[in-house]
């Protein structure tokens, strides 16, 4: 009896240490794989495993790590589609392009669609007051902003369910810098001519939907089903075109 209680004693401080070993090496392997599997999609996530790390802006600043050389040989590339844009964000999508571009956008969008209105029905006559249309900064934000947010998100689970490795970070990005092209033809689009407007909003939202359907493509691993919503993506990018010049420079 003296010797199995020695033993089970050996035998349960033996268990608990190799006990908390597993556990350590246990945890060890679960976050190795958390942040390959954010790796493995295209984000790189804060090395945390609280839910708190989600709400520290720190955690976030992977997503801005980009300086000025980067952020404008993307831009050249976002307005060159034939370019290959999505292998420049492949290994460090950014999130400062995007933003910094569609709130550009809203402001050009608002400003410009005002003094647009001004040339096309005021402009001819100068005892006509002119009244800014504030309306027009909710209009453009909530449409740049909730379509920038919404269509990538929505297009990541519909790749990610069709087994595609695609990250949403880079979606954003890619639909980010996909909406430079409009800023200057925003500034085109204050020409008080209509039918060189149309020209104008045609070509750039052909060029726009061109480039998102060209850097989606290599996500689509060559799955046929795939290539019906890369059109619908693309249509979607043009039809943002459509109702840049329907709304804002009517």
């Amino acid at each position: 009896m003296k010797d199995r209680k020695k033993s089970y004693e050996v035998f349960e401080h033996g268990f608990i240490f190799y006990a908390v070993f597993d556990e350590k090496f246990l945890f060890v392997c679960l976050c190795k794989f958390h942040h390959s599997f954010y790796l493995h999609a295209g984000e790189d996530v804060p090395t945390t495993n609280t839910w708190s790390g989600y709400f520290n802006i720190s955690s976030y600043q992977p997503y801005f790590n980009v300086d000025t050389d980067i952020v404008f040989d993307r831009l050249i590339y976002a307005v060159y589609p034939m370019g290959g844009f999505y292998m420049k964000i492949d290994s460090n999508p950014d999130m400062y392009g995007p933003v910094w571009i569609s709130t550009t956008l809203v402001f050009i969008l608002s400003a410009l669609g005002n003094c647009a209105a001004y040339l096309m029905s005021n402009g001819s006559k100068t005892d006509t007051a002119w009244n800014f249309d504030v309306n027009y900064v909710n209009w453009a934000a909530c449409a740049i902003y909730g379509y920038l947010l919404s269509v990538p998100a929505a297009f990541y689970f519909l790749l990610r369910y069709f087994g595609s490795n695609a990250g949403l970070v880079k979606l954003w990005c890619l639909w980010g810098y996909s909406l430079f092209i409009f800023i200057p033809t925003a500034l085109l689009l204050v020409i008080p001519v209509e039918i060189l407007r149309w020209i104008i909003i045609l070509f750039a939202g052909t060029a726009s939907a061109y480039f998102i359907g060209l850097n989606l493509k290599p996500y689509t691993n060559g799955q046929h089903d795939l290539f019906l919503w890369i059109l619908c993506a693309s249509v979607l990018q043009f039809l943002l075109a459509i109702f840049i010049k329907v709304f804002f420079f009517a």
